[in-house]
């Protein structure tokens, strides 16, 4: 039968027999009658597949044509910058008609949770008057009454009986989570820095930015595992002699945290190898695995009984030695992304530095949003809201997971944090498999997904990759309220079943 090239042909038996069964035969002889070829359906996966990657390196890549061809520089003085994962698929999506306020749109793409009232959340007042002295730059290292209560928080909940405890002298405020992982690698010195994939798309050009560093990526020898253990991160971190790792813990997009005594031994690790270990504790509040009951269903409704959350602050000696550098915020646990309030929690020393990298990379923090956001750091309040956030969440994960399994998507690691799916299309009728073909078809059918390519980090493009192993995966995000995830569920059905 005809492929989908004129000049090749190719036989659907194979020396076990036929390629198709006869019922399959049977259905294109129909479609034969009504016009339709025996190769119309390779004819349309292929094309399918090359018009998504055509797309991908015209608009990642910079390329002009589909066929690969190099896009002359415009402006020579700049040089090529890479789109994150977000904003590709949100621009694709926007080709098809997407925005924000659309309700037929299912944004499965975003990488921020919902940010209304929850039920049986405790309510926020966002009511702002602004004093003439809080139209003033705020210190570059934030408003110290704000690094007191981030340091508070932390000794709160994963420094009780520990005699190092930290200060505000151990907190820099900083203008969102990339400005803080950029001020991070500004302040590094002529070193290694490793990093996992998949994780966090970002990362491929906060690691690329600084030419005193030196990206090596950590390779799982089982691809098949979301985690490094210990033993193998030891092995590999000492035998490259990295001075940095950087990672997501929860991990984004896997949902896969590292916890209890791996998380130990991770910390324990950095300190005895003087190995800095830079943690992406953005989800640090969406657990959905606590052995504590919820107020809800009887628990406590008091400080003894906290929700599970994980930081590795539960696990340093020395808050001023150990080379361990947090980085969290408003954006995620405290569903506030647009505060654009964060902040790291490192040894004195390193902050010092942070405060002067700062002065020249994005000058410091909002002060009117600082100051605002000091009720949202009351224990209390962090109590009872995340609480109210894993309930919420769960409902979400417990949802979508159910949905999309019966959709033939495969999730072999369930998330039990994050509000992601790193889900497997492998499983899916070809060319679907492919993240890149899954995309361009989810927009027809107005979903956006993140394809999982994005987040197989390759900073400056220093790993030789033919094909990424990242291909046959998506990120789901259900961060966005449920009629969201109703929507993308109903419209996935429809898409799937075309094919």
């Amino acid at each position: 039968r005809r492929s989908a090239t004129d000049d090749e042909e190719e036989n659907i038996f194979d020396a076990e027999g036929p390629l198709i069964d006869e019922d399959e035969i049977e259905e294109e002889e129909k479609k034969a009658k009504k016009g339709v070829s025996f190769a119309s359906k390779t004819t349309v996966m292929n094309a399918a597949t090359n018009e998504a990657h055509g797309v991908y390196l015209q608009y990642h890549k910079h390329f002009s044509d589909k066929e690969g061809a190099q896009k002359p520089a415009e402006f020579p003085m700049f040089h090529r910058v890479s789109k994150t994962g977000v904003i590709y698929a949100t621009a694709r999506a926007r080709e098809y008609g997407f925005h924000y306020e659309h309700p037929e749109w299912a944004n499965m793409g975003q990488g921020a949770p919902e940010t209304g009232p929850l039920e049986g959340a405790p309510s926020r007042d966002f009511s702002l008057s602004i004093p003439d002295e809080e139209l003033e730059y705020a210190p570059v290292a934030g408003l110290s009454e704000l690094r007191e209560k981030v340091a508070v928080y932390y000794n709160h909940l994963y420094r009780e009986g520990k005699e190092s405890k930290f200060t505000a002298k151990n907190v820099c405020i900083v203008p969102g989570g990339r400005a803080g992982i950029t001020r991070t690698m500004a302040a590094l010195g002529n070193t290694q820095v490793g990093y996992f994939c998949p994780d966090y798309t970002a990362y491929e050009q906060a690691l690329g930015l600084f030419l005193r560093i030196n990206p090596h990526a950590l390779l799982h020898r089982d691809m098949n595992e979301a985690l490094m253990s210990p033993e193998e991160f030891e092995f590999q971190a000492g035998g490259s002699g990295v001075g940095t790792v950087l990672l997501s813990n929860p991990a984004n997009p896997t949902g896969q945290s590292i916890e209890g005594k791996n998380l130990e031994e991770y910390v324990r690790i950095a300190r005895d190898s003087e190995t800095c270990i830079i943690m992406d504790e953005f989800y640090s509040h969406y657990y959905y695995d606590g052995t504590t009951v919820d107020p809800a269903d009887g628990g406590a409704d008091d400080d003894s009984n906290w929700p599970k959350t994980v930081s590795s602050a539960s696990y340093i000696d020395d808050v001023n030695r150990d080379p361990i550098v947090i980085i969290n915020g408003l954006t995620k646990n405290w569903r506030c992304p647009g505060f654009r309030i964060c902040w790291i929690v490192a040894p004195e020393p390193i902050v010092e530095m942070l405060a002067s990298a700062g002065s020249f990379l994005d000058g410091g923090a909002n002060a009117p949003l600082q100051r605002l956001s000091l009720p949202l750091m009351e224990l209390d309040f962090i109590r009872k809201d995340t609480w109210a956030l894993q309930r919420h969440f769960k409902k979400k994960r417990d949802y979508f997971l159910k949905e999309i399994r019966r959709l033939g998507i495969r999730v072999k690691w369930e998330p039990v944090s994050t509000f992601y799916v790193w889900a497997d299309l492998s499983g899916l009728p070809p060319p679907l498999n492919d993240s890149l073909v899954f995309l361009e078809e989810c927009v027809k059918y107005k979903i956006i997904c993140v394809p999982g390519v994005f987040f197989d980090v390759n900073p400056r493009g220093i790993r030789n990759i033919a094909r990424s192993k990242c291909l046959d995966h998506v990120r789901f995000s259900y961060g966005p309220p449920m009629q969201n995830l109703i929507n993308g569920v109903k419209n996935l059905e429809e898409l799937i079943n075309a094919w």
